[in-house]
Formats: C-alpha cells, sequence, structure tokens
C-alpha cells in the first residue's frame, strides 16, 4: 500500500511548489506518465506539492481536468501534496467540484488542495457551450459557495455528503486567480488564498498583496516564478510567452516584466532573487514553473531534479532567516 503521509499543509507559509504541465508533442497515455512521473521527481527532491491547471482542448500544453490529474499524481507520489490550480469554475456545478475535491482528499488526507478562476480563453467557453459572458457573475457567486463547502459548511441539499461533513474539523483551502484589486478584496471577503500570474513586476503584485490583507485575507498569498538553473532554452522561453499573450487581458500584461523567466547558472544567486522576490511582493509561499513548449521531457525531469538538490535548500535556508 501506498505512503500517505506528507511533509508539508497545502500551500503552507513558506512552502514551495512546482506547476506542470504536459507533453502535448507526446501519445495520450505517455502524456499522463511524465506528469505522475514528474510529481514524484519533484517531492522525492525537495518540492513541497505539485499543481497543474486547466484549458481544453488541447491548448497550449493545459489539461481539461487537473483534478483527476492530481489524483492520478498523488498514486504516484510518496509525500507531498498535488492542487487543481485554477480549475476554471464557471464550467462546472460548484456543488460538483466541491464533493469531487472532499473525496479525493477523503483518500489522501491532508495532501489536496484546489484554485479556481472565472476563465478568459474563449474556446473553454465554446467547449462546454456556456456563455461567457455569464462567467465572472457565475465566479462571484460561487467562490464564497466553494470555501464554505470545502470547510463542511453551507452544504445545503447535499449535507448528507459524508467527505463534505467532515472537512468542519479540517478544511481543504481554496485558493483563487487574483489579478486586480477587486479580484483581491474578493477572494479575501470570500476566505479564499490567492494566486498571482507569472510574470508582473514585484510593485504591482505588493500592491495586490497589501490590498488582500488590508480587505482581511489571511490565507496563502502564492507568488509564481518560471525559473531555470543552468543555460537556457531561450527559444521555448519566448514561445511560452507568446502563448501568455494570445489570451491574457491587456491590463495583465501590461504589470509584465520582459518574458517572466528568472534564469541563471548560479544555485545560491536563483535562491537569492526567488527569496527577495517572495519578500518584497509580501507573499507567503512560492509556486515555480519550468515548462515551456519545446522542452523536452527528459529535460523536464533533469531541471526539477537540479532545482531540488541544487537550489531548493539554499532558498529554504534563506526563508527560515528572513
Amino acid at each position: 500500500m501506498a505512503d500517505h503521509t506528507h511533509t508539508s499543509n497545502v500551500f503552507a507559509d513558506g512552502s514551495i511548489s512546482l506547476r506542470l504541465y504536459p507533453h502535448n508533442e507526446l501519445a495520450a497515455v505517455d502524456i499522463v506518465e511524465q506528469l505522475c512521473t514528474q510529481a514524484a521527481i519533484a517531492t522525492d527532491n525537495g518540492f513541497d506539492g505539485v499543481m497543474t491547471s486547466e484549458h481544453h482542448g488541447g491548448f497550449a500544453g493545459y489539461l481539461p481536468n487537473p483534478l483527476q490529474t492530481s489524483g492520478f499524481q498523488l498514486s504516484a507520489m510518496s509525500k507531498g501534496w498535488a492542487a487543481a490550480c485554477p480549475v476554471l469554475l464557471p464550467l462546472r456545478p460548484v456543488a460538483m467540484l466541491a464533493e469531487e475535491v472532499a473525496w479525493l482528499d477523503a483518500r489522501f488526507p491532508g495532501r489536496v488542495g484546489i484554485g479556481v478562476g472565472s476563465g478568459s480563453l474563449p474556446l473553454d467557453f465554446e467547449a462546454m457551450e456556456i456563455d461567457q459572458s455569464t462567467a465572472v457573475d457565475i465566479f462571484k457567486r460561487d467562490l464564497p459557495r466553494l470555501v464554505n463547502m470545502l470547510a463542511g459548511r453551507q452544504l445545503g441539499v447535499i449535507e448528507g455528503d459524508r467527505a463534505l461533513r467532515e472537512l468542519t474539523e479540517r478544511s481543504i483551502p481554496v485558493i483563487s486567480t487574483a489579478m486586480s484589486p477587486a479580484a483581491v478584496r474578493r477572494a479575501a471577503n470570500a476566505g479564499a488564498g490567492i494566486i498571482f500570474d507569472g510574470g508582473s513586476n514585484p510593485d504591482r503584485l505588493r500592491t495586490l498583496s497589501d490590498a488582500y490583507v488590508e480587505a482581511g485575507g489571511n490565507a496563502p498569498r502564492i507568488l509564481i516564478r518560471r525559473v531555470w538553473l543552468g543555460s537556457p532554452p531561450k527559444e521555448a522561453f519566448e514561445a511560452q510567452f507568446e502563448v501568455y499573450q494570445s489570451y491574457s487581458p491587456t491590463e495583465a500584461l501590461s504589470h509584465w516584466r520582459d518574458n517572466g523567466w528568472i534564469c541563471g547558472d548560479d544555485a545560491a544567486s536563483l535562491a537569492t532573487e526567488l527569496a527577495e522576490a517572495l519578500r518584497t511582493t509580501n507573499s507567503t509561499c512560492l509556486n515555480l514553473r519550468i515548462h515551456a513548449p519545446g522542452i523536452a521531457p527528459d529535460a523536464a525531469r533533469e531541471q526539477i531534479a537540479v532545482l531540488g538538490s541544487e537550489m531548493l535548500p539554499r532558498l529554504r535556508e534563506l526563508l527560515a532567516t528572513n
């Protein structure tokens, strides 16, 4: 039987997680295998957990089923947590999502998290035959409902669900995408944490983080950074930036800093820059990303392992002393 112990609470202060993306050049069975293998490599080499995120139709290295993928990964991981983050909340009934998250947590207690967003890619809504113009209103309505359900509260007609009822003893953390003052205040009011985008400049993120705290938010504030230790695959980075440009709002892109990557040959310098970014932005934990179109699976696995063995110990020392 697999060892289901974990070493860090989901989205804990000072935690360092890794976002994983499918290698869409592979066959489907091999994509799933890589997602599970890389998750195990990450947590075996010091990452606290992994995340996967949602888009449909094979778009740009995303997944249609990140919560299901989290279950696949947890079965392959001897430790650590997994989170579908973000799931596109307007594409599914909130009660159904809450039930699915709660029952996954019943299989892997304390190792499951969830993040949600309203979505911005037209393909996602067209594929599900949902009017995209309703997405923001649905998100505003359902975010607090999800937070409450995953704390065992306000279950309504599904109050008989055993997995949800047991969450009164230990809630499952919920994260919201948030890249505007209004969005961070909404998350704070709902009791959700927040996750920023990966490329905005630190001053912008500090403004949003402070606005969240001022609104009474006390859940995780997750800083995303794209990193590479060693000689960087620059063409892949530029291709990834073009993907984000294709669907990110103009307002969000106006706050980006070049292509959003932090690269270097020196693990100590990279750790120092990440620790400083966490402090400057008043964030509580880090989510790192190393994937981009054209980065092969073997290069991704090697990068995950080298970051874990060479950079993470230095970063944890810096975070412990800050």
